[in-house]
């Protein structure tokens, strides 16, 4: 088997001290990367994004095992095929989806790939789906991130973690579809099923929940309400389609809101990470209504809710794991929306950025400066 010497994004350990700039969490190093083994991918990476999956695998509050090339969020071109993979052709261009679905498991079976069983254990454990690590640094394995790890020149992945997509998209643009994109809009389309007319609010204005307020415009939503402690963050949203902009750093703001929608809107979308914006979610929304979150906070922060008012308001809460997405049916939908100019993502880049420049790109992140800035190689 072949090894190929490529330079990477490394998170050495967790939790290092902000600004990132300064203690480098992320050291840009030479690693070593396999062949693919069977049912894998050689792919060359084209852009990767920078999302806060990955920021809170730095700081520690989505605990993975390190070392670890991170990144997830991205797009490329097939190198090298591993034997078992007829379905894929060398210069194929291709979306990295960051769950890896074995088509086998019940939830697979039943059309829920987000929530592949085997997809989740081998991201867990940091290795590809195989269960093989494919990535050494001085002899000693290295782990991948989601199996995917992107923040790379090259990614050896699994087949099941690759849509095939138009050539024409450029790659840059590309890379936001497998995670922005997907989670975003498919929390909308998917997961809450909006349909025209409906009232929206988005709490959380990064790469994901902008991507859920254009889903909103997509599907025609009559009224859709952005909240971010961000002032620039919601001047964008009122130019991408949100009708209404709340600050929630004033104290009144959830009953500005429900005032402002006669009660509160029929779905809310938190995608902030935090209890206090799945508090604030919940209180906006309105008697017999929909709140929907796909943020990621610590593991060990819960969320309190009267069970009283969840029954005699009929209330539903759902979690959204990448848009309740079936990547290889909503990837190309998503492109063709998008192209045909009713998902205009290409307003959400913040900025592309060099592999060596990427601690100050998470320093921004972490900051609220940026939406999604994209490293192009």
């Amino acid at each position: 088997m072949d090894i190929m010497k490529i330079k990477a994004a490394v998170l050495n350990q967790m939790g290092a001290a902000t600004p990132y700039a300064q203690s480098k969490p992320l050291g840009i190093e030479e690693v070593d990367l396999d062949d693919p083994g069977h049912g894998e991918a050689l792919v060359r990476i084209g852009a990767a994004g920078l999302c806060h999956s990955d920021l809170s695998v730095i700081d520690g509050n989505r605990p993975r095992p390190t070392p670890m090339v991170l990144g997830h969020e991205a797009a490329g071109i097939v190198e090298k095929l591993g034997p078992g993979v007829d379905d894929l052709k060398v210069g194929d261009h291709v979306v990295m989806v960051f769950v890896p679905s074995c088509g086998h498991c019940l939830p697979c079976a039943e059309g829920r790939p987000a929530l592949c069983e085997p997809g989740a254990a081998s991201n867990g454990a940091g290795t590809l789906l195989s269960g093989e690590r494919r990535l050494h640094r001085n002899g000693a394995q290295v782990h991948h991130h989601l199996g995917v790890s992107a923040f790379a020149e090259y990614a050896t992945v699994s087949r099941r973690s690759l849509v095939k997509i138009d050539k024409e998209l450029p790659l840059d643009e590309a890379a936001l579809f497998g995670c922005a994109v997907l989670t975003g809009v498919g929390a909308v389309i998917n997961t809450a099923k909006v349909s025209a007319g409906s009232s929206v609010a988005v709490i959380g204005l990064g790469g994901v929940g902008l991507s859920s307020l254009l889903g909103a415009v997509a599907v025609g939503a009559r009224r859709i309400v952005a909240v971010d402690l961000s002032d620039d963050k919601l001047g964008l949203a009122r130019q991408l389609g949100a009708t209404d902009t709340f600050n929630p750093g004033n104290p009144n703001a959830i009953d500005d809101i429900r005032s402002a929608t006669a009660g509160g809107v029929e779905f809310a979308f938190e995608m902030a990470g935090s209890v206090r914006a799945m508090d604030l979610a919940y209180k906006i929304t309105r008697r017999g209504g929909t709140t929907v979150t796909a943020g990621l906070p610590p593991p060990d922060h819960t969320f309190a809710l009267p069970q009283v008012n969840l029954v005699a308001e009929e209330r539903t809460v759902k979690g959204s794991y990448i848009g309740t997405c079936v990547p290889i049916r909503d990837l190309p939908r998503y492109i063709e929306l998008y192209r045909g100019g009713k998902l205009p993502v290409d307003r959400l880049m913040s900025g592309r950025l060099k592999l060596d420049e990427i601690n100050l790109g998470f320093d921004r992140l972490q900051e609220g400066k940026a939406v999604r800035q994209v490293v192009v190689f």
